[in-house]
Protein backbone atom coordinates (compact mmCIF):
# COMPACT_ATOMS: atom_id res chain seq x y z
CA UNK A 1 0.00 0.00 0.00
CA UNK A 2 1.51 3.41 -0.75
CA UNK A 3 2.05 6.20 1.24
CA UNK A 4 -0.59 8.18 -0.24
CA UNK A 5 -2.63 5.48 -0.28
CA UNK A 6 -1.99 4.95 3.83
CA UNK A 7 -2.67 8.55 4.14
CA UNK A 8 -6.26 8.38 2.06
CA UNK A 9 -6.82 5.34 4.22
CA UNK A 10 -6.90 7.62 7.48
CA UNK A 11 -9.09 9.93 6.45
CA UNK A 12 -11.23 7.59 5.59
CA UNK A 13 -10.91 6.61 9.27
CA UNK A 14 -11.37 9.42 10.86
CA UNK A 15 -14.46 10.03 9.48
CA UNK A 16 -15.90 6.93 10.19
CA UNK A 17 -14.67 7.57 13.59
CA UNK A 18 -16.29 10.77 14.06
CA UNK A 19 -18.75 9.83 11.92
CA UNK A 20 -21.67 10.14 14.82
CA UNK A 21 -21.41 13.69 14.59
CA UNK A 22 -23.45 14.00 11.99
CA UNK A 23 -26.41 12.41 10.39
CA UNK A 24 -25.93 14.04 7.07
CA UNK A 25 -22.25 11.79 6.76
CA UNK A 26 -22.79 9.23 3.83
CA UNK A 27 -19.74 7.29 3.67
CA UNK A 28 -20.69 5.60 0.28
CA UNK A 29 -20.62 8.62 -1.23
CA UNK A 30 -17.68 9.97 0.64
CA UNK A 31 -16.01 6.09 -0.06
CA UNK A 32 -16.35 7.39 -3.82
CA UNK A 33 -15.34 10.98 -3.71
CA UNK A 34 -11.70 9.47 -1.74
CA UNK A 35 -11.69 6.96 -4.12
CA UNK A 36 -11.77 10.22 -7.26
CA UNK A 37 -9.26 12.06 -4.79
CA UNK A 38 -6.31 8.95 -5.07
CA UNK A 39 -6.98 9.68 -8.76
CA UNK A 40 -6.11 13.22 -8.77
CA UNK A 41 -3.34 12.52 -6.71
CA UNK A 42 -2.34 9.29 -8.86
CA UNK A 43 -2.04 7.77 -5.05
CA UNK A 44 -0.97 4.05 -6.63
CA UNK A 45 2.64 5.83 -8.19
CA UNK A 46 5.41 3.52 -6.85
CA UNK A 47 7.25 6.33 -4.99
CA UNK A 48 4.00 6.74 -2.72
CA UNK A 49 5.39 3.40 -0.72
CA UNK A 50 8.47 5.00 0.23
CA UNK A 51 9.30 5.63 3.49
CA UNK A 52 6.10 3.98 4.93
CA UNK A 53 2.90 5.76 6.10
CA UNK A 54 2.78 8.80 7.17
CA UNK A 55 -0.06 9.10 9.68
CA UNK A 56 -0.87 5.25 10.59
CA UNK A 57 1.92 4.51 12.12
CA UNK A 58 1.93 7.40 14.50
CA UNK A 59 -1.66 6.57 15.23
CA UNK A 60 -0.83 3.06 16.79
CA UNK A 61 0.53 4.71 19.85
CA UNK A 62 -2.12 6.66 20.84
CA UNK A 63 -4.57 4.58 22.46
CA UNK A 64 -6.91 6.31 24.90
CA UNK A 65 -10.21 8.31 23.26
CA UNK A 66 -8.87 11.86 24.65
CA UNK A 67 -5.13 10.41 23.11
CA UNK A 68 -7.23 9.90 20.09
CA UNK A 69 -9.05 12.97 19.48
CA UNK A 70 -5.78 14.75 19.69
CA UNK A 71 -3.69 13.00 17.47
CA UNK A 72 -6.95 12.87 15.03
CA UNK A 73 -7.43 16.52 15.56
CA UNK A 74 -3.90 17.09 14.07
CA UNK A 75 -4.64 14.98 11.12
CA UNK A 76 -7.30 16.35 10.01
CA UNK A 77 -5.31 19.87 10.52
CA UNK A 78 -3.32 18.53 8.16
CA UNK A 79 -5.96 17.18 5.65
CA UNK A 80 -7.51 20.21 5.16
CA UNK A 81 -4.06 22.12 4.62
CA UNK A 82 -3.37 19.66 1.60
CA UNK A 83 -6.73 20.40 0.20
CA UNK A 84 -6.88 23.93 0.81
CA UNK A 85 -3.95 24.00 -2.10
CA UNK A 86 -6.39 21.82 -4.64
CA UNK A 87 -9.08 22.74 -7.18
CA UNK A 88 -12.05 23.09 -4.53
CA UNK A 89 -13.79 23.44 -8.39
CA UNK A 90 -14.43 19.75 -8.31
CA UNK A 91 -17.32 18.15 -6.27
CA UNK A 92 -15.53 16.05 -4.42
CA UNK A 93 -12.87 17.83 -3.41
CA UNK A 94 -15.35 20.06 -1.57
CA UNK A 95 -17.38 17.49 -0.33
CA UNK A 96 -14.22 15.83 1.46
CA UNK A 97 -12.93 19.46 2.74
CA UNK A 98 -16.88 20.54 3.85
CA UNK A 99 -17.02 17.20 6.02
CA UNK A 100 -13.17 17.16 7.36
CA UNK A 101 -14.18 21.03 8.28
CA UNK A 102 -17.01 19.89 9.78
CA UNK A 103 -15.29 17.55 11.72
CA UNK A 104 -12.25 19.59 12.75
CA UNK A 105 -15.07 21.90 14.47
CA UNK A 106 -16.08 19.17 16.66
CA UNK A 107 -12.87 18.28 17.62
CA UNK A 108 -11.39 19.35 20.77
CA UNK A 109 -8.08 21.71 19.50
CA UNK A 110 -4.91 19.80 20.22
CA UNK A 111 -2.40 22.28 18.91
CA UNK A 112 -2.92 23.98 22.34
CA UNK A 113 -2.00 20.22 24.13
CA UNK A 114 0.98 19.81 21.70
CA UNK A 115 2.33 23.05 22.13
CA UNK A 116 2.28 22.26 26.04
CA UNK A 117 4.39 19.45 25.11
CA UNK A 118 6.61 20.78 22.85
CA UNK A 119 7.26 23.46 25.76
CA UNK A 120 7.68 20.80 28.28
CA UNK A 121 10.65 19.36 26.48
CA UNK A 122 12.29 22.79 26.11
CA UNK A 123 12.18 23.41 29.97
CA UNK A 124 16.19 23.51 30.83
CA UNK A 125 15.61 21.62 33.83
CA UNK A 126 19.63 22.32 35.10
CA UNK A 127 17.80 25.73 35.40
CA UNK A 128 17.79 26.72 39.68
CA UNK A 129 14.76 28.85 39.06
CA UNK A 130 13.01 25.70 37.01
CA UNK A 131 14.07 23.78 39.79
CA UNK A 132 12.48 25.57 42.46
CA UNK A 133 9.69 26.16 40.73
CA UNK A 134 9.18 22.20 39.76
CA UNK A 135 10.07 21.46 43.97
CA UNK A 136 7.50 24.05 44.83
CA UNK A 137 5.12 22.39 42.48
CA UNK A 138 5.82 18.73 43.55
CA UNK A 139 3.34 17.94 45.70
CA UNK A 140 0.56 19.13 43.68
CA UNK A 141 1.95 17.28 40.32
CA UNK A 142 1.66 13.91 42.12
CA UNK A 143 -1.53 14.54 43.83
CA UNK A 144 -2.78 14.87 40.42
CA UNK A 145 -1.04 11.85 39.43
CA UNK A 146 -2.86 10.11 42.54
CA UNK A 147 -6.02 11.16 41.42
CA UNK A 148 -5.59 10.57 38.13
CA UNK A 149 -4.95 6.68 39.18
CA UNK A 150 -7.70 6.32 41.68
CA UNK A 151 -9.80 7.18 39.67
CA UNK A 152 -8.64 4.68 36.80
CA UNK A 153 -8.48 1.78 39.65
CA UNK A 154 -12.00 3.00 40.14
CA UNK A 155 -13.15 2.09 36.78
CA UNK A 156 -11.71 -1.17 36.46
CA UNK A 157 -12.91 -2.11 40.03
CA UNK A 158 -16.57 -0.77 38.95
CA UNK A 159 -16.08 -2.62 35.69
CA UNK A 160 -15.30 -5.71 37.36
CA UNK A 161 -18.30 -5.60 39.29
CA UNK A 162 -20.78 -4.97 36.59
CA UNK A 163 -19.85 -8.08 34.94
CA UNK A 164 -21.47 -11.01 36.49
CA UNK A 165 -19.45 -13.83 34.44
CA UNK A 166 -21.21 -17.40 35.89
Amino acid sequence: MTCQTYSLLVLSLIIIYFGHFGNSLNLPLLQNDIDQLKADFNSSHSDVADGGPIFMGKLINWTERNEKRIILSQIVSKYLEMLENTDKSKAHVRHIFEELFTLKNHLLDGSKKIEDLKNLEKLQMSDLTIQRKAVHEMFGVLQRLAETSASLKRKRSQSQRRCRCW
